[in-house]
């Protein structure tokens, strides 16, 4: 099986400054990543790119390919050449796999990507019982039966589980959501037991914030300063500060549930658990929209794909709905953008990754409420996963960590 240590990220980058195995891992991170960034890349532009010596990158990708995690890309020349030929080098995405599990209020999506981040299957089941031993001995079983159907032979490396709320991933324990009403519940070592598979866990802002830096369309803005706004039914951030994601004390970073937004022209303030009105989470979650829908009489049965579908259909109570949330979503990305001041700030909400004109209301009120947005077009800008944000969230959590220490991979058997 592979081993993948539980030492965090953190303590390896910055490479330049180890010793001993932590400069030998970090070298290798170095050469795979720029390898995934710029490949089939020859050996001398990874050296270049590096700054690593010539037969650092060899040794390294000579590492690596017996690991399975690159591969030699032979390319056609067009006439002989004098000399060896330069055979160029790319991320193997036939050898290895990563698995997810997103867990959401009402749904789990299991996901399996390649070590190119591209989703290769992917699947949706609601909760029969939110309960978290229910929902762990379901999914536990489910990702079992979808890695035996969709891996063809692939090794997976681990499985990732993202979900909102308070996530301590050294403990892989979600300590607390509130929704879901769960409390210290210890999924990974539930889910290691059944999988037999290093299992992972994080949260889904956290989880993203590494797949833009690592995968993302903006991942050269990503990788050294960003705010990660994920909302759902749960809204949470991550904060990317000198190329690392904050955890803080305990893991309990990155909670903007009860940013005050106050009340939009037809949505009104929501009630929230901590007995005030107006908090972000309880005004935007998908729930109030949900509810607002019904109050009003629009749908016969008020649920969020209902609402949804009510938008991809142009109906323009949807559309209106969904562009005064992305107002008051801009009323909490000014007070972000005014405290953190990211180079850049990626918003993962589902209206934007269906309508992405949306994302015009929201600067519109960054402009009016910000003070430090100079350019909100520029700064704000949509998730790269679109509609698949949940799965990739789950996926990228064991990504991030081959990319981050891969010489730490142990083969395992292929599952057939």
């Amino acid at each position: 099986m592979h081993a993948l240590l539980r030492a965090p990220v953190e303590h390896i980058e910055g490479g330049d400054q180890l010793a001993g195995d932590g400069r030998r891992t970090a070298t290798a991170a170095a050469v795979l990543r720029t390898i995934l960034d710029h490949g089939p890349v020859a050996r001398s532009t990874v050296a270049r790119l590096t700054g690593l010596s010539a037969a650092a990158v060899s040794r390294q990708s000579t590492e690596l390919a017996e690991l399975g995690l690159v591969r030699e890309r032979p390319v056609r020349r067009p006439r002989p050449a004098i000399g060896r030929p330069h055979v160029p080098v790319d991320i193997d995405t036939r050898s290895h796999l990563v698995g997810g599990i997103h867990i959401a209020v009402r749904h789990t999506t299991l996901v399996l990507m390649d070590l190119r981040g591209r989703v290769l299957a992917e699947q949706r089941t609601p909760h029969r019982d939110p309960a978290a031993a229910a929902v762990l001995t379901d999914v536990g079983e489910r990702m079992a039966s979808f890695l035996d159907e969709h891996t063809c032979g692939r090794r997976p490396l681990g499985v990732g589980v993202a979900t909102g709320g308070w996530i301590d991933p050294g403990r892989g324990v979600v300590v607390r959501h509130t929704q879901l009403d769960w409390r210290d519940v210890p999924a990974q070592a539930v889910l290691e037991d059944r999988l037999g598979l290093p299992v992972r866990v994080e949260s889904h802002s956290r989880a993203l914030a590494r797949a833009e830096q690592l995968i993302g369309s903006h991942h050269t803005r990503a990788r050294t300063s960003m705010v990660h706004l994920f909302v759902g039914n749960v809204v949470d951030a991550a904060i990317v500060t000198g190329g690392t994601v904050h955890h803080g004390p305990r893991s309990a970073a990155g909670d903007v549930s009860h940013l005050p937004v106050g009340a939009g022209p037809t949505l009104p303030a929501g009630v929230c658990r901590c007995g005030r009105t107006g908090c972000f989470q309880a005004t935007v979650a998908e729930q109030a929209l949900v509810d607002h829908a019904a109050t009003a009489g629009l749908l016969a049965e008020a649920r969020f794909p209902d609402v949804l579908a009510a938008l991809e259909a142009d109906e323009p109570w949807a559309v209106a709905l969904f562009r005064e949330r992305a107002r008051l979503v801009g009323r909490a990305v000014a007070l972000l953008l005014d405290v953190i001041n990211p180079e850049i700030l990626v918003v993962a909400e589902a209206g934007i990754a269906r309508r992405p004109e949306l994302l015009d209301e929201l600067h519109a009120e960054v402009a009016d409420s910000a003070h430090m947005a100079a350019d909100p077009r520029r700064t704000i800008v949509p998730s790269s996963f679109g509609t698949r944000t949940l799965g990739v969230a789950a996926g990228s959590i064991v990504l991030h960590e081959a990319y981050a220490r891969p010489l730490e991979l142990r083969p395992s058997p292929a599952r057939t």
